[in-house]
């Protein structure tokens, strides 16, 4: 019997060379998405599904992410001498218990799966969660929660997936599926890219896994692929030999923050959903069109 998911590896190192030169001196999953970073969503996503330890896979210059998710005196204390507590409460809202976050350091962007290999001594020998911070997703109950939720019905290994735009799916990485009855299905492979015309579906893998702990030799050996990195889905096409791999359509909405595009419209989206300044977001935007 599988194991609670209690764990999140967030890949975070990356350069984000598609938002240049916004990302050159801030992270690029500490921009801000509306009123707060992106980052700031994924850990609420990620305690939703019940996720009590966050492991962040940092690359240099990224100190800024610890420290956001630090206590900062001086800022607090100067919120509580004006009384502001509305905004004092936004501040420590991402804040953790301690020890219920880690940092470990990837030393050369060797690629995603390496990444999560970095991971390994901290995950141990349960099953985990990977959580693409560029990818936004806007769904309740919250995308990850889904993911486990359906790792909790048939165990092994779950990826989220979502139906790429018409037209598009030779873009993408693709699932291939044994069937297709309803929104969770057991997978026979994945194709990155596929020629048009030769999808096995139009399903996406849009960013959030659960993965078994049998991932990690199997990375710990994996050679260079796609791009010259060490590539994740390379060594969970060798898991699938072995472990079951299942496929969740999960329902909601992905915006690729990694592009300027899709972050404009993840500012745009999350805007226009905020409980208290929706309505004012959408009387700027439309007083611009």
């Amino acid at each position: 019997m599988d194991r609670r998911v209690r764990k999140a590896v967030l890949p975070v190192a990356g350069l984000g060379t598609r938002v240049l030169p916004g990302a050159k001196t801030t992270p690029k999953n500490m921009l801000n998405v509306f009123d707060r970073p992106i980052l700031s969503y994924i850990i609420e996503e990620g305690r939703a599904a019940g996720i009590e330890h966050f492991v962040f896979i940092v690359g240099r210059g990224q100190g800024a992410i610890e420290d956001y998710f630090d206590a900062s005196p001086e800022i607090e204390g100067a919120l509580e001498a004006k009384g502001k507590a509305d905004i004092l409460a936004e501040v420590r809202r991402d804040l953790p218990e301690p020890g219920q976050m880690s940092f470990v350091r990837q030393m050369a962007p060797l690629g995603l799966g390496h990444a999560v290999w970095c991971a390994r001594d901290i995950i141990g020998d349960e099953p985990f969660a990977v959580m693409l911070p560029d990818m936004l997703m806007a769904a309740a109950p919250a995308a990850l929660a889904q993911v486990v939720s359906a790792h909790g019905q048939v165990g092994g290994n779950i990826i989220a997936v979502e139906p790429a735009p018409e037209g598009q799916a030779h873009k993408y990485g693709i699932v291939d599926l044994e069937g297709q009855i309803g929104r969770l299905n057991r997978m026979r492979g994945m194709v990155e890219k596929p020629a048009p015309g030769t999808e096995p579906s139009n399903l996406f893998i849009s960013g959030r896994y659960v993965l078994q702990p049998e991932i990690f030799p199997l990375l710990e050996k994996q050679g260079k692929g796609a791009g010259g990195e060490i590539q994740l889905t390379d060594a969970m096409a060798e898991l699938m030999k072995i472990q079951p791999f299942h496929a969740l359509e999960y329902d909601g909405v992905t915006y690729d923050c990694g592009d300027k595009i899709g972050l404009l419209r993840a500012n745009v989206a999350f805007a226009l959903r905020h409980p208290s300044l929706g309505q004012m977001a959408r009387e700027a935007i439309d007083s611009l069109l």
